[in-house]
């Protein structure tokens, strides 16, 4: 079996692990909790198998490079880091209904990665990627960007919690944490994507002195990066040095992952740049 195969098989496996989830928070059967724990836990660990195999057969091509060289690569991997996020935050804290709103992220990664036009082929790294430094690059950004994607997804949740407890009706709601839990758990994810994304756009300029010449060209991936990560750093002053909590911490973790999302995808499609490689 390929590594595209298997990975197209991931993408079918997330759906069921959101369509359990979903089930669970909406009719309250408690055996469907655990089972879509199981089934993601099983996609998590295909999702696995899939990159380390992608990248075994670079090597049996004559490649040979980590499996992160592309788009489609990096969905695959995105995909993977939502859910490896995901999986930390259930075991640690017991709530199964954030799973409701954060597997069909990685879901729609994967279906995009999957049924998209991209280019699944495995191909021969670009001069500007053979470096040492790609590695560290693409997981510290990766993982910044899925920790955002899930701390979105708590937002979301937190929102219709906030909005359902103005009401005296009782209901799915009463599934989903309290507001100051969801509270709690998107800050520390948002802490955890923001010391990310500061050491991907540490290595990503060390990288590029080393490949172009200059730690930074203003090249339209780095300039909406810097932007990004001026959003969550405004997140975080915010809450810290002025106080912002609830509604307004959650809408500001909303509109940052915009800005993730327009960093990886708006960039790519929309603006050409030195990292317009990232598009095929």
């Amino acid at each position: 079996m390929s590594s595209s195969l298997l990975l197209s098989v991931v993408t079918f496996v997330y759906l069921l692990a959101a369509l359990l989830y979903v089930c669970h928070f909406t009719f309250k059967v408690r055996v469907l909790g655990p089972m879509a724990t199981a089934v993601t836990v099983a996609g998590f660990l295909i999702n696995t198998a899939g990159i380390i195999l992608r990248w075994v057969e670079s090597y049996q091509l004559g490649v040979g490079h980590a499996p992160l060289s592309n788009m489609y690569e990096s969905l695959v991997f995105f995909a993977w880091a939502i859910i490896l996020i995901y999986l930390l935050i259930e075991w640690r804290s017991g709530y199964r209904s954030i799973g409701s709103f954060a597997t069909p992220l990685a879901f729609w990664t994967m279906a995009y990665a999957s049924f998209s036009s991209l280019d699944s082929n495995i191909q021969p790294l670009i001069p500007a990627l053979k470096s040492n430094w790609l590695i560290a690059h693409v997981l510290t950004c990766f993982f910044g960007y899925a920790a955002f994607g899930v701390s979105c997804a708590i937002s979301i949740m937190y929102l219709i919690k906030r909005r359902q407890k103005k009401r005296t009706s009782r209901g799915l709601m009463d599934l989903i944490p309290e507001t100051g839990v969801l509270e709690d758990i998107s800050y520390r994810t948002i802490l955890i994507g923001f010391v990310m994304l500061s050491a991907g756009i540490i290595t990503g300029s060390v990288w590029a002195h080393s490949a172009w010449g200059a730690y930074w060209s203003w090249d339209p991936k780095e300039t909406w990066s810097l932007i990004t990560w001026l959003m969550y750093a405004t997140l975080l002053h915010a809450r810290l040095m002025r106080g912002w909590e609830g509604k307004r911490i959650a809408v500001l973790s909303i509109v940052g992952f915009a800005c993730v999302l327009f960093t990886y995808f708006g960039v790519n499609f929309l603006l050409s740049g030195l990292h317009s490689y990232g598009s095929s």
